[in-house]
């Protein structure tokens, strides 16, 4: 059964409004404390501090869970009494401030990374954030073996992410390729299982979406999940074709987000439940993947039709299969156009029709 969708919220609260049941003032208020500014904003705890690429903005997400925005991708921070786990590490040239915005947020040592996949905007500040931590136990990656002593580095947080992504990030000579100290030292290829400051974390690798190292982090206690570039609520997708994405596996993907996320009960077309964190962009909700998703099939749809009725490719860009959304999603400078989604979408298609 589709979901309702966030229109359908609107509609809800105006007719309590009418009812005189709540007032938008009231609503107003709701929605600052929940952590989230009318609109999808942020939270009256955020702080800036300033980078090398641009200010650095904090959102609290849970009281022990933050969001770091203005590094490359949005950056990810648990903390506790075990330390810091951090998801995602954004660029290089904001590395340093990264660092000063963590020690700000916790006085405890980062004690993980986890990669969401290997573009430069997620993985850029790997080195120096695993150098600035402690593994715990006091040797990072399983002590002096592995990629941690074929490395030759000194002990720092673990690294942990597909198995695609260090062997993107070691090949020598390719546009994805990073220096040996920002290589994951944990690797995996289906799932990974941690439990760190008294919360249960899950790591799914999600094969052949935006690209083909792709991973998300549900972190079951507080309730949030981190996707990284699988959903851009402000852009259409980019699946990167030759890096291995796929239009078939990001659908996989934006389903197994929206089987994991739980709405708010009794209302699921209210604000809240699942707290979740794109790669880039606000904060985010179930409804939020719902209405991407549907999109992101409807397109695939109307593309695979197309060529079922023989049409080549400039004739199916010519009827625009993504018009309907390119005011909402096309306008993002920098992100994918709907020409270059719509074309990625038919290659992908014609690839598996091979």
């Amino acid at each position: 059964m589709a979901r309702p969708n966030r229109w359908l919220r609107f509609i809800w609260v105006g007719v309590l409004v009418l009812s005189g049941a709540v007032s938008w003032p009231g609503v107003l208020r709701g929605a600052v404390a929940g952590g989230q500014r009318p609109g999808g904003g942020s939270s009256p705890a955020d702080t800036k501090t300033q980078s090398a690429g641009g200010p650095l903005e904090v959102i609290q997400v849970q009281p022990n869970f933050y969001m770091v925005a203005g590094a490359g991708g949005n950056v990810a921070v648990q903390t506790g009494p075990d330390g810091s786990l951090i998801v995602d590490t954004g660029n290089s040239r904001s590395a340093e401030t990264l660092i000063a915005t963590i020690r700000s947020i916790t006085n405890r040592p980062i004690r993980y990374i986890i990669n969401t996949g290997f573009d430069p905007d997620h993985v850029g500040g790997n080195e120096r954030l695993s150098a600035a931590g402690l593994p715990i136990g006091g040797a990072g990656g399983g002590g002096g073996g592995g990629v941690r002593g074929m490395i030759e580095r000194n002990p720092g947080a673990p690294i942990i992410a597909s198995e695609v992504v260090l062997l993107r990030m070691g090949r020598e000579g390719s546009d994805t390729a990073f220096p040996g100290p920002a290589w994951p030292t944990e690797t995996f290829t289906d799932t990974k299982d941690l439990y760190f400051d008294r919360e249960a974390i899950q790591v799914f690798h999600e094969p052949m979406a935006h690209a083909d190292g792709d991973a998300i982090v549900f972190f079951r206690r507080s309730d949030v999940l981190v996707v990284g570039d699988l959903v851009d609520t402000r852009a259409f997708p980019s699946i990167n074709l030759s890096k291995g994405g796929s239009v078939q596996g990001l659908i996989a993907a934006l389903n197994h987000i929206i089987d994991l996320a739980v709405p708010p009960i009794p209302f699921a077309w209210q604000e809240g439940g699942t707290q979740i964190v794109p790669g880039h962009g606000r904060l985010f909700e179930e409804a939020d993947v719902v209405e991407y998703r549907d999109m992101v099939t409807i397109v695939r749809d109307v593309v695979q039709s197309l060529i079922g009725k023989g049409m080549t490719f400039d004739q199916i860009k010519a009827a625009r299969p993504a018009l309907g959304y390119e005011r909402r999603y096309g306008a993002t400078e920098g992100a994918a156009t709907a020409d270059m989604f719509v074309e990625a979408v038919y290659q992908s298609l014609l690839k598996e029709r091979k």
